[in-house]
């Protein structure tokens, strides 16, 4: 091991990588820093780019458990970040690490390169302290998770699924926590669906009506029943499903009546529904209004859920151990990565800071937090590969 290694913290590593501008898809060197640590613990490293994207994927196994029936244990994130916004409006630079009052601040501190920085120092930990351990710990790294989601985890998955590789249990280090650190889980999250509607109508002079067809006259009533429709109760594990409008383009001047209308909007659904079931209700409504449309659809992620497993026995027992306060799980909040890896047949639990801050001005976490997450996920690697 290097000598870098062995003076690293969890905090030091963490101002390393929150001082890089890696607003996505740059990575900007982060995964750099990743796997140089990783390779002097004894990773295999697999850089995987596609198109402007970065990735990597790491395996480590004990020479003497190499059995291809043990875990697949499997540390996933991201080192892209949201833009900065105003400047000025930060206390501090935000790719300038700064301590202040018990906190660390920058972009990405807590979504999610802290979490990153504690991934590897309780893998450093876990490898020194146990050194037959059975199975496999792995690392899924991209830059594209905050933005379109094409060439990040998606692609690097499916070159994983054509070689058969397996992942049995997956942590994504997602921003988890709302109060306290582990005072919460990501279980699962809810599926997105996002519909890009244009209504066609005739343009003309708004004194002319009979000589036109106004494009969001026709658009409000599909957009009332489709806004007030009761999708679904939800159910133990999902809040019910939500329809929501994002945009609502139309007009060009005061005197002309609007001939398109561009509307965009989203699903935010539980595992009572699926892509299917949303569309047919949506075209079905659209179709009864006798309008002349046009609709296509960007697919974002199906809900998954790992509602029960070895996994999250071994994260709830993680979290009390360190904390002494027991997780409650949920399936709120946006999307993550996770949803692609459930895919694969693992069970995916995210845990991670604090989410208060997020794509916030002066995003932070708790100094004393970052020892103990390294903590959190040290127990969580002994749960399952001991």
């Amino acid at each position: 091991m290097s000598e870098n290694n062995q003076s690293e913290t969890t905090l030091t590593l963490s101002e390393k990588l929150i001082s890089i501008e890696s607003v996505t898809p740059v990575d900007g060197g982060c995964q750099e820093i990743m796997t140089s640590f990783l390779h002097t613990l004894g990773f295999k490293i697999e850089q995987m780019p596609f198109e402007d994207v970065s990735n990597f994927w790491a395996t480590y196994s004990c020479s003497a458990n190499n059995a291809s029936s043990e875990a697949v244990f499997l540390f996933a994130g991201h080192t892209d970040v949201v833009p900065a916004g105003p400047i000025d409006q930060w206390q501090s630079p935000p790719f300038k690490p700064t301590l202040k009052d018990d906190f660390l601040y920058g972009r990405g501190a807590a979504d999610m390169k802290t979490s990153l920085a504690s991934m590897l120092m309780a893998t450093k930990q876990f490898i020194l302290a146990h050194s037959n351990f059975k199975g496999t710990i792995a690392y899924l790294i991209t830059s594209d998770e905050e933005g379109p989601f094409i060439n990040g985890t998606v692609r690097v998955l499916e070159e994983l699924t054509k070689r058969r590789q397996r992942i049995d249990y997956c942590v994504v280090g997602e921003p988890s926590s709302i109060h306290q650190l582990g005072d919460q889980i990501r279980i699962g999250r809810r599926g997105s669906l996002t519909g890009h509607l244009t209504v066609h109508g005739v343009q003309g002079h708004v004194a002319y009506p009979e000589l036109t067809t106004n494009a969001i006259h026709q658009a409000l009533s599909s957009l009332q029943q489709l806004s007030k429709k009761h999708w679904d109760d939800g159910n133990d594990f999902f809040p019910p499903t939500s329809f929501q409008i994002c945009k609502f383009n139309a007009g060009s001047a005061g005197n002309v009546v609007p001939g398109i209308a561009e509307i965009q909007f989203n699903f935010r659904f539980s595992s009572e529904q699926t892509f299917r079931t949303l569309q047919t209700s949506v075209i079905e409504i659209l179709n009864a209004a006798k309008i002349d449309y046009s609709l296509d659809w960007t697919f974002n992620g199906m809900p998954y859920l790992t509602s029960k497993g070895k996994l999250l026995d071994a994260v709830d027992a993680a979290v009390y151990t360190e904390s002494q306060i027991k997780p409650v799980h949920s399936t709120g909040g946006g999307t993550s990565d996770g949803r692609f890896i459930a895919t694969t047949g693992a069970e995916v639990v995210e845990l991670g800071h604090c989410s208060a801050s997020i794509h916030k001005i002066d995003e932070h976490v708790r100094i004393s937090d970052l020892e103990k997450l390294t903590q959190i996920y040290f127990n969580v690697l002994e749960n399952i590969l001991l």
